[in-house]
């Protein structure tokens, strides 16, 4: 008789018998018996990864238009320099903490659930603040925003790595990158042509980020559970019948390796002798990423400025245009290079050019392109590796509360850079704030040589228990 894994679970609720464990019925699909991990990328995981990045099209849209809407703004709301950094910085603060909240409710509640509600709450944010009036309440909406993007991430590196075969897993997750610059630059565009165009072109700009918002919003009504998390749970036939559904009859989970006992374990689970050094080393060297990449991106138009690059040279389009090159570059070297390589060598090379960049006095506007230039191309290439390290680096159980905390620290350690950039200009000048950020990444690199591992060629469950 042949076996029929979902008729088989039928029964098992009917008699209320334990489900049987996926992976153990596929025994009797014999030679024909594949992984979740092993089987070729198909459409669905296409569908899944389009949902998933437009997390990231939005923050890099939403954080691309809040540069140039403040030069706008300023005209009729003076902003002094203390409230420019807590808008500039604020939707970093709410990915802060909804990261954190979102995270653990993801491993708590499951995936699904958390990633439409992070959506709904980005969308009704993004369009109120068309209708801000006081710096305060842009503030506030900012901040929701973030809180509904920081439960995005948490949940969508984390939904998108549980879907992903080995095979394929660095190019899907390191696309993230890709889709973030991309929103970033199209929103810059805009801005570029748009932000003086009438008094309250600041308030279209912000709230045009609703729109692909409410895009992505309506694409994910109907996306299935993550049946890597329906598994730490004990739910066996749910994850079966869902991976049977959309990958075929013969594909299965491999064997956990991590069981249902550890499900609610939470942030502390992150903490115990055999995960703290991967826990410490994915919040470090996010933090210390992206200090540098949205304290300068951020404030692009002002930075220019600063080194006087902005006087009719086309900086601006140009540096756009390498966040993109460098993106797809990044796409390349995760397939071609192991982890550990491309992530210690991109910390140098970065660090070295902003080193370069405060060394050079004003008069050197073609060698302080280049570096620019140079610093671009790398930082937005191995960016790339944010979305892939965490989540191969926790186990399905604590998968979202580790993408959660690393990206809570990142977003923290970002927003104080945010805040801090305008400052450290005023304050002590372009070139010693550049010297300060090389050597964040100088931190970086240490960090990385010390505790990156090598999670390229492992399966999901073998990553994060190597």
């Amino acid at each position: 008789m042949t076996h029929n894994p979902s008729l088989s679970s039928r029964l098992d609720e009917a008699s209320g018998r334990p489900h049987a464990p996926p992976y153990e019925a596929a025994e009797a699909h014999g030679k024909n018996r594949v992984t979740l991990d092993e089987i070729p990328v198909n459409a669905f995981h296409i569908k899944i990864a389009g949902l998933t990045f437009g997390a990231h099209f939005t923050e890099g849209f939403a954080l691309g238009t809040i540069g140039y809407a403040l030069t706008s703004l300023n005209r009729q709301m003076p902003l002094d320099t203390f409230w420019t950094g807590m808008v500039g910085s604020a939707a970093l603060i709410g990915i802060f903490l909804g990261s954190l909240v979102f995270g653990r409710l993801s491993d708590r509640m499951g995936r699904q659930r958390i990633f439409l509600l992070s959506f709904l709450i980005i969308t009704i944010a993004a369009f109120a603040q068309f209708y801000v009036t006081s710096p305060l309440m842009l503030c506030a909406l900012r901040i929701l925003i973030g809180i509904g993007m920081g439960g995005d991430f948490a949940v969508g590196h984390t939904f998108l790595a549980e879907f992903s075969p080995r095979r394929h897993r660095g190019a899907l997750l390191g696309s993230f990158s890709a889709i973030w610059t991309m929103g970033y630059v199209i929103a810059s565009v805009l801005g570029i042509y748009y932000a003086d165009a009438t008094p309250d072109a600041w308030r279209w700009l912000l709230a045009s980020a609703g729109v692909p918002a409410l895009l992505v919003l309506v694409a994910r009504i109907g996306t299935p559970e993550s049946p890597r998390w329906l598994q730490s749970k004990g739910r066996y036939a749910e994850a079966s019948a869902i991976v049977h559904k959309y990958f075929g009859p013969d594909v299965v989970l491999d064997t956990p390796a991590d069981l249902p006992k550890n499900a609610n374990d939470g942030f502390g689970r992150l903490f115990r002798a055999d995960m703290i050094r991967r826990t410490l080393f994915n919040c470090a060297f996010f933090v210390c990423l992206v200090i540098p990449y949205f304290a300068i991106y951020t404030f692009l138009p002002s930075v220019l400025k600063a080194v006087h690059l902005n006087e009719g040279t086309g900086a601006d389009f140009l540096l756009n245009g390498l966040l993109i090159f460098g993106a797809l570059l990044g796409i390349w070297l995760m397939v071609r290079l192991p982890r550990r390589m491309f992530l210690i060598s991109s910390f140098a090379i970065t660090c070295a050019a902003l080193a370069t960049l405060s060394w050079l006095p004003d008069t050197a506007r073609v060698a302080m392109i280049a570096a620019f230039a140079i610093f671009t191309v790398t930082m937005s290439a191995f960016s790339n590796l944010v979305g892939v390290y965490p989540p191969e680096c926790f186990p399905t159980s604590v998968r979202a509360c580790g993408v959660g905390l690393a990206i809570a620290c990142s977003r923290l350690g970002s927003a104080i850079g945010t805040f801090l950039l305008p400052l450290g200009i005023t304050q002590f000048g372009f070139h010693p704030t550049m010297m300060a950020l090389a050597a964040v990444l100088l931190v970086g690199m240490i960090i990385s040589i010390a505790w990156a591992p090598e999670t390229k060629h492992l399966t999901l469950n073998q990553a994060s228990h190597g």
